[in-house]
């Protein structure tokens, strides 16, 4: 029997590079007007003009402000977890797994993306915007929490006699640390005075977040 081929009109076709790259600057613009701006305080014309795009261009890629605000912090989730769990898999498999290097694993993937493409820096700041405020919790439950919970299930395996409720509590107390120090140096400096490298930082953030899940409540 042959198969009949399908017609141009039932043929999916494949973005051309044209629109692969106007899509591409109209979630930038969205992830740098919303990390500046808030949701509330961003328009999607103030986003067609960072993105140097028409209005009709960002509707037709992103679609309205929620839904692009949807998928604008959605964009980055996934390589981010496989990022995390990927560094999650090796410390598995050399038998390396301590709270420290747990918390490595979780922390450290957000700062070296960062130090390859400074975008990341605006991502931070999205998803902070989004963790603190309930209307976006559905995309919290749909971006991170299914690495959240890998973490969170090996922390309750390595911290002896810790309850599930503490692990989450210390856990969000962890990821808000790392928000911060991803999007606050300029408080720092200012209350430090001191310079000091991100490295050493990332590694005081570690130490900092690893006594914290061992000091339960």
């Amino acid at each position: 029997m042959t198969i009949a081929e399908p017609t141009d009109s039932k043929r999916k076709r494949a973005p051309s590079k044209r629109s692969l790259a106007t899509r591409k600057r109209v979630f930038d613009a969205a992830e740098k007007v919303f990390a500046d701006r808030g949701f509330d305080g961003a328009t999607i014309r103030d986003i067609a003009t960072e993105a140097g795009e028409p209005v009709g261009s960002v509707h037709h890629h992103g679609g309205g402000k929620e839904a692009l605000f949807h998928r604008t912090v959605a964009r980055r989730a996934a390589p981010l977890s496989r990022t995390r769990l990927k560094a999650l898999q090796r410390l598995r498999d050399d038998r390396t797994l301590t709270v420290e290097t747990l918390l490595s694993a979780f922390i450290r993937p957000f700062f070296d993306l960062s130090g390859e493409d400074s975008s990341w820096r605006d991502y931070a700041r999205l998803v902070a915007f989004a963790s603190a405020d309930d209307r976006w919790q559905t995309i919290s439950q749909e971006c991170f929490d299914p690495t959240a919970e890998v973490f969170l299930s090996e922390i309750i395996k390595l911290v002896p006699g810790i309850s599930r409720h503490e692990a989450a509590e210390g856990f969000v107390f962890c990821v808000s640390a790392m928000l911060a120090l991803l999007t606050s140096q300029g408080r720092i400096g200012a209350l430090g005075g001191v310079a000091t490298t991100e490295d050493r930082q990332i590694q005081h953030l570690i130490r900092f977040c690893a006594a914290g899940l061992a000091t339960r409540s």
